[in-house]
């Protein structure tokens, strides 16, 4: 590993049931749902592939395995496309399976992000001294925040997460960082961390993301931690207690824009983001846009 990509693995999380998608969702994965033509899933992991990531870990639940089965080559439509010529339909269908290598861990239960990260462990070797997570329902824009996160442990070593700068208004929805300044733009000491807190009382405006450069100790970590509400194990506590003993944690915090894909609302958003600024739907979808709100 080189000294800006000082891990191999990403964990994605994808157990969930979709429900907020359902009817769609009982037979199609909310990962694989496309943002134009490209599911969520693959833009996620082309960012983990960017950043450094060789090995993907997708977390699913049993009998959930279209979104692995997404990253295998498909050698029969494969052929197919070849022979009729169709080249840059057949760079599209190669495209997730070259990215990186993909395997899967199997979460029998929701029982909170810190449950499914860990349900990963199993996957890793001693190789991995530290490993990225990326939530699949947040894409960051423009992509880049993980490879500066993995620039920020190379330095400072520990744990790194992203973080945005919220408007104090909205802070009491997110996980509040608790951050001490130390000299350089946009990278902060974290020092605690509060969940959903009042605005009056949130420690910073900056609230976390869904991208995280974990050393390796959080997994001891999440056996220490105890089960919230509903018997969850949260991400946040474990590396609550990282840092309460002693382990380094940072932020960056990034400058660019988020999608929500978790919810119809701001997969839509997304969709509509993407379509604009693709060359061959774009201009003609800006053109209806104009068209349907003067309409509206």
């Amino acid at each position: 590993m080189s000294s800006t990509s000082p891990f191999r693995t990403a964990i994605v999380p994808a157990a969930g049931l979709g429900t907020r998608f359902l009817p769609t969702t009982k037979a199609v994965p909310k990962e694989l749902l496309p943002v134009v033509d490209t599911p969520g899933i693959e833009l996620v992991a082309t960012e983990a592939a960017e950043a450094g990531a060789s090995r993907l870990v997708i977390v699913t639940s049993p009998g959930k395995d279209a979104v692995a089965q997404y990253f295998r080559p498909q050698p029969e439509l494969e052929q197919t496309l070849a022979e009729r010529g169709k080249d840059h339909l057949l760079a599209k269908v190669r495209r997730a399976p070259e990215l990186l290598q993909v395997e899967t861990a199997i979460q029998d239960k929701a029982l909170g992000l810190g449950h499914a990260v860990g349900c990963a462990e199993g996957n890793l070797t001693g190789e991995d001294d530290a490993v990225a997570v990326l939530l699949p329902d947040d894409l960051v824009l423009p992509r880049g925040v993980l490879t500066r996160m993995a620039e920020v442990r190379a330095q400072y070593g520990g744990s790194v997460l992203c973080a945005f700068d919220i408007p104090r208004e909205e802070i009491s929805a997110y996980g509040v960082f608790d951050v001490r300044e130390i000299g350089e733009q946009d990278v902060k000491r974290v020092v605690g961390m509060v969940e959903k807190p009042k605005a009056d009382q949130a420690p910073s405006t900056f609230a976390a993301a869904g991208r995280y450069l974990l050393d390796r100790a959080v997994f001891e970590a999440l056996k220490r931690i105890t089960p919230g509400a509903g018997g969850e194990l949260q991400l946040t506590d474990a590396i609550a207690l990282l840092i309460a003993e002693g382990h380094p944690v940072h932020v960056v915090v990034h400058r660019g824009g988020r999608h929500d894909l978790g919810n119809p609302g701001g997969f839509l958003r997304a969709a509509v983001d993407f379509a604009l600024e693709d060359p061959e739907y774009g201009p003609d979808l800006r053109q209806w846009l104009e068209g349907r709100i003067g309409t509206a």
